[in-house]
């Protein structure tokens, strides 16, 4: 052993190898390896941070699973109301990996000003309320507080706020139609925060309000909701915990997961896993051509010292070894580099937001990060391992060589 690292080391690091025809083609396939752990690194990262950002908004406005009436199921108002008084609420203990549950209310609504207008879907939140997720949409303001008496604060978006030239401390006007021909109902909001979510389709529509308004609007009673928002744990979940959700619900309620209500969004989401695979598909392929050439060549240029070693009787499989092992020591190489400046971008990207998106195609203003280590991890074994197993069958070339000729070969 101490034998084949002597050589894997005159292979690597002697000053034959270092001027040798070799060199050039040793410096391109460690350039690809780090290049592919790069492009993989940032599939991954920006793949999976665009997944998860994009789902965490949707869950905002919606939580993952929702609970309603059969009537409100297809409706973004809620026609009918549910009582508070259930099994599940506040605390779902029949369904385990549900980690918040919250009664709230939506009704139509149209915002006045001195020279605008805009229809509006009106939220109505209670003490309950988890606004871990406002907290970082959240552009100007404070959150409104629901945990004491009724109040006119309202939560509005920047979108909103942009075309009615509202700010914070501004009333907000607000009708409410009724069904028969009589006058719409009107309350005074005042707008007390202002978030932002980059998601177009919720920013144009929701203000956040006290649910009790909304109950006082239709008439309800105290403790009559529109319907509940089921937050999981683990959204990988989301399908079978629904379907345990439904189960252990009354038979007059109906749930719906965000992956139902916003099938396009999530069947769109889902083709960035074909994506990821094949970036990482063609990168370990490229990565792997280019290592082959490199031990080709290496042979090639060793066929004397190959030779040499036959004649002091080293078999075939030690001599194939001293190859994989200086290949070995090439792709490691290339990993280091690559994850070296692969984590960097991501970094920068992750704090400084150097890359913008348009959030009316990806939800999203710039180029979210997710970094984790376990795809980290599966990159640079999965692409050691990979590599090295293509590199096997090109090795076998080193039988074929005689070393009589070899030897004489120059």
């Amino acid at each position: 052993m101490n034998f084949e690292f002597f050589i894997v080391k005159r292979l690597i690091g002697g000053k034959d190898h270092k001027s040798s025809i070799s060199a050039p083609i040793i410096k391109i396939a460690i350039t690809a390896i780090a290049i592919g752990v790069v492009m993989m690194l940032v599939s991954f990262a920006t793949g999976l941070g665009l997944k998860e950002k994009i789902r965490e908004k949707i869950a905002a406005f919606n939580g993952h699973v929702n609970i309603s009436n059969y009537d409100n199921n297809s409706s973004q108002v809620s026609l009918t109301p549910v009582t508070k008084d259930q099994d599940f609420y506040p605390e779902f203990n029949s369904v385990a990996g549900v980690e918040h549950v919250q009664a709230v209310a939506t009704k139509f609504g149209i915002i006045r000003t001195a020279t605008d207008f805009e229809g509006v879907v009106v939220k109505g939140v209670g003490s309950d309320y988890d606004w871990n997720y406002f907290e970082e949409f959240l552009v100007k303001g404070n959150l409104p507080n629901f945990n004491e008496k009724l109040n006119d604060e309202v939560l509005i978006s920047a979108y909103l706020a942009n075309r009615l030239r509202l700010n914070v401390g501004d009333k907000v006007p607000t009708y409410f139609l009724r069904e028969s021909s009589e006058r719409p109902l009107t309350r005074g909001f005042v707008i007390t925060g202002i978030y932002d979510s980059g998601f177009r389709e919720f920013d144009e529509l929701y203000v956040i309000a006290d649910i009790r308004h909304i109950q006082r609007l239709n008439r309800w009673e105290p403790n009559e909701v529109g319907n509940f928002e089921v937050f999981l744990e683990d959204f990988e979940e989301i399908d079978q915990k629904g379907q345990e959700i439904y189960e252990n619900t009354g038979s007059f309620l109906d749930t719906q997961t965000i992956t139902q209500k916003y099938y396009s969004i999530f069947e769109w989401l889902a083709l960035f896993d074909f994506n990821i695979a094949l970036i990482i598909g063609i990168m370990i392929l490229v990565a792997g051509i280019n290592m082959i050439t490199a031990l080709l060549v290496l042979i090639l240029e060793r066929t004397q010292m190959i030779g040499v070693l036959k004649a002091l009787g080293g078999n075939d499989w030690s001599i194939r070894k001293i190859f994989l092992y200086n290949a070995g020591y090439l792709i490691l190489k290339g990993l280091f580099w690559g994850n070296l400046i692969g984590l960097g971008i991501l970094l920068v990207q992750k704090y400084f937001k150097l890359v913008p998106l348009d959030p009316a195609t990806y939800y999203v203003t710039e180029v979210p990060v997710y970094i984790h280590w376990d795809y980290i991890f599966a990159v640079n074994i999965g692409t050691l391992i990979l590599c090295m197993l293509m590199l096997i069958i090109p090795s076998f070339i080193i039988a074929k060589i005689s070393p009589a000729k070899a030897i004489k070969f120059e």
